[in-house]
């Protein structure tokens, strides 16, 4: 399984950023066929940390209805990575701080 299939997105929210602060948990949106083995080493690889725990679950998804029409929305899977004492992931960084914007 490659690392564009095993990691979609960090998750970004109320809750997984209160958690950041306490005991190094990171949320991850992962493929719904990766396995903690393959999301341990895709985090690994892409940002450069060791990771000590990888906990997932199954999002599943709503069914929703529009006037007389009902579909249901895809199921996802989340992952929840806790690093190593000592290591930490920065989500907020940009590719081009303000400074080089204004120059450029």
């Amino acid at each position: 399984m490659e690392m564009k299939d095993t990691l979609v997105r960090p998750i970004i929210t109320e809750k997984s950023t209160n958690d950041l602060g306490s005991d190094r948990t990171y949320a991850f949106e992962v493929g719904l066929e990766a396995n903690k083995a393959d999301i341990k080493r895709a985090i690994e690889t892409y940002y450069g940390v060791q990771v000590d725990a990888v906990r997932t679950l199954v999002v599943r998804g709503k069914i929703k209805r529009a006037g007389r029409y009902s579909g249901k929305r895809s199921n996802w899977k989340k992952a929840y990575v806790t690093l190593a004492q000592g290591q930490s992931i920065n989500l907020f960084t940009s590719s081009a701080s303000a400074a080089d914007r204004k120059q450029g």
